[in-house]
């Protein structure tokens, strides 16, 4: 499927002033006529402001421009931006695909992780969460033959993590997320539901890490210690929007954290057990070294 020239032309726009920080008109310009999109004819500044007022309404990335700094443009909520946004990926996602569309010869030579089949799954419950229609699955867990069948389930939101869709439902007034890869059927009720006037997926999810949310493991601050070299991995890609640099040495630096420390974090800390180390608290210290001993006895 070709992504429509304007589509293209609000990618190229966003990220043009998104990588400047601030720009002047003349200079999106400039950078303009040496694409092959603007064909040698000047993006006319009625054409400007039409986009720009497109790409809020499409992405909800807001365009501004400030007088006082000789009238450049800038993106004025920068955090819709940020890594985990649904406006991140839209964007990422169309550039990568806009740029293998201009040139066969690319597309051997841009590798994608492959995300498993659940995205099929993604349309009928993109409808059911839009007019909010109760959903009926069956479902079948890893190293389980029973496949289970959820008759009446709210579909409350989706999350990306780790190349995988996970759905999270609220089933007999409680919370449940499952991994969109396991279903096996899934139907589209005509019955409806309210959604919870108070629920907000990011907060739901805000000092959790990953995809479960373990009521029995309540967040709080974690210390880890990162070598010289993964240090700068996690300056670039946080563990968690909590993370923070609180001491740096020539060897290494500690970052401390406000989560839960689930079996998806063990699991990440686990994964650089030789670049990172867990100061504190001492509980999970332990549970660390436990899950190390565990894997020690694989190998004897």
């Amino acid at each position: 499927m070709k992504i429509p020239e304007l589509f293209k032309e609000y990618i190229w726009l966003v990220n043009t002033i998104y990588q400047a920080g601030k720009i002047s008109f003349a200079k999106i310009n400039e950078k303009w006529l040496r694409t092959e999109m603007s064909g040698g004819v000047e993006l006319a500044r009625t054409t400007f402001i039409r986009h720009k007022d497109a790409i809020e309404d499409i992405f909800g990335v807001i365009i501004e421009c400030d007088k006082k700094d000789g009238f450049k443009y800038y993106i004025a909520n920068k955090s819709v931006l940020r890594e985990d946004t649904i406006q991140n990926w839209m964007l990422s996602s169309m550039t990568v695909h806009t740029a293998v569309q201009e040139g066969v010869s690319l597309q051997k030579r841009i590798l994608l992780e492959e995300i498993p089949s659940g995205y099929k799954y993604l349309q009928p419950m993109l409808e059911a969460m839009k007019n909010n229609h109760c959903i009926s699955f069956t479902y079948q867990k890893y190293n389980d033959a029973e496949i289970k069948t959820y008759p009446a389930a709210d579909p409350y939101c989706l999350k990306l993590y780790k190349q995988r869709w996970y759905l999270l439902t609220k089933i007999k007034q409680q919370f449940r997320t499952f991994s969109l890869d396991r279903i096996r059927s899934l139907e589209i009720s005509e019955e409806t539901f309210l959604l919870d006037k108070d629920f907000d997926a990011e907060a739901y999810f805000h000092d959790y890490f990953g995809v479960f949310r373990d009521e029995k493991t309540p967040p709080l601050r974690v210390v880890i210690r990162a070598s010289k070299e993964e240090r700068p991995y996690l300056r670039d890609l946080p563990l968690h929007h909590s993370q923070e640099e609180i001491s740096i040495t020539a060897d290494y630096s500690d970052f401390s954290y406000f989560l839960s420390p689930s079996d998806d974090f063990i699991g990440e800390v686990l994964r650089k057990k030789d670049r990172l180390y867990v100061i504190s608290p001492k509980e999970l210290r332990e549970k660390i070294l436990q899950n190390i001993n565990e894997m020690e006895k694989n190998y004897d």
